[in-house]
């Protein structure tokens, strides 16, 4: 018979608890994020995701209050896997140019995954983009701090003279996202062959215009592998 008292007990089952409780949670998430993948965030409902994951709706509320929690959370949930997978690998390459190279080429790579699935970022945009509220409001931001990296990359390689001075960063900016819709439209929607490789020589074309031109006899940088 255990000597510990009631409250020690529950002390001691408090991390298991937790844990467990965690685990949980991050599970519905996934199931969440996947359905919203298909069907949009708007696809997104405690029931909907009860009967995937195989809970009751009270079980399901307990870990999110709410639908626009439930949205808010696969939002973040995405982008935290979206900087995995893109943002915090390209900063092993060397700031400027070739940090923005990886940046765009690992995008380009996400894109390539979620031909068959969708990018929230892009479908979150078109659901919500005259729709004002907590949803649209954490949407925006995981974007403006996607775009925020990318400013920063280009900024840097101007700075350390791989771009011409007059180089516009918001305007790169713009032409580099333009061309990741033109692929997800392309490859998802048309399913047009090549867009992939469509898209990387657009992007090579854009950072050739900007780059300084090396002197008269320099041999010409070579590009890191992806």
């Amino acid at each position: 018979m255990s000597t510990a008292s009631p409250r020690a007990r529950r002390e001691t089952d408090l991390p298991r608890v937790l844990h467990k409780g965690q685990a949980t949670r991050a599970a519905i998430l996934d199931s969440a994020l996947s359905l919203a993948s298909q069907m949009g965030l708007e696809g997104l409902s405690i029931g909907a995701l009860a009967e995937v994951t195989g809970m009751s709706k009270s079980g399901v509320f307990a870990h999110f209050g709410s639908r626009e929690e439930l949205q808010i959370a696969v939002i973040r949930e995405y982008h935290r896997r979206f900087e995995d997978e893109v943002f915090f690998p390209a900063l092993r390459e060397s700031r400027g140019v070739p940090r923005l190279r990886g940046l765009f080429e690992r995008w380009v790579r996400r894109v390539s995954v979620e031909v068959d699935s969708g990018c929230i970022y892009i479908s979150g945009a078109v659901e919500f983009d005259d729709r004002p509220g907590p949803v649209r409001d954490a949407l925006a931001a995981m974007v403006q701090a996607w775009h925020d990296a990318l400013e920063r990359a280009i900024r840097l390689a101007i700075d350390d003279g791989q771009f011409r001075a007059d180089t516009d960063a918001q305007q790169l900016l713009f032409e580099m996202h333009g061309l990741i819709l033109a692929l997800h439209h392309d490859a998802r929607f048309m399913r047009t062959p090549g867009a992939l490789q469509r898209a990387q020589r657009a992007f090579d074309r854009l950072v050739a215009h900007h780059l300084v031109a090396a002197p008269a006899g320099a041999a010409a940088p070579r590009r890191p592998r992806p």
